[in-house]
C-alpha cells in the first residue's frame, strides 16, 4: 500500500539538505583520498634499527 496523499514536491524539498550533505561528504572523502595519493613519501623518517652490542 502506498500513501494516499503523496506530495513529490514537498518530499523533494525536505530531502534537498540531506542530499547536499551527502554530496559534500562524498566530495570531502574524494579530496582527502586524492591528497593522500599525491602527498610525497617521506624518506626523512628514521628507519627502525636494532642496537647491537659487541662483547669482547
Amino acid at each position: 500500500m502506498s500513501a494516499p496523499d503523496t506530495n513529490i514536491e514537498k518530499q523533494a524539498r525536505r530531502h534537498h539538505p540531506a542530499l547536499i550533505g551527502i554530496a559534500v561528504a562524498t566530495a570531502a572523502v574524494f579530496v582527502f583520498i586524492l591528497a593522500a595519493q599525491m602527498a610525497p613519501e617521506d624518506d626523512a623518517t628514521p628507519a627502525l634499527t636494532t642496537a647491537t652490542t659487541q662483547s669482547e
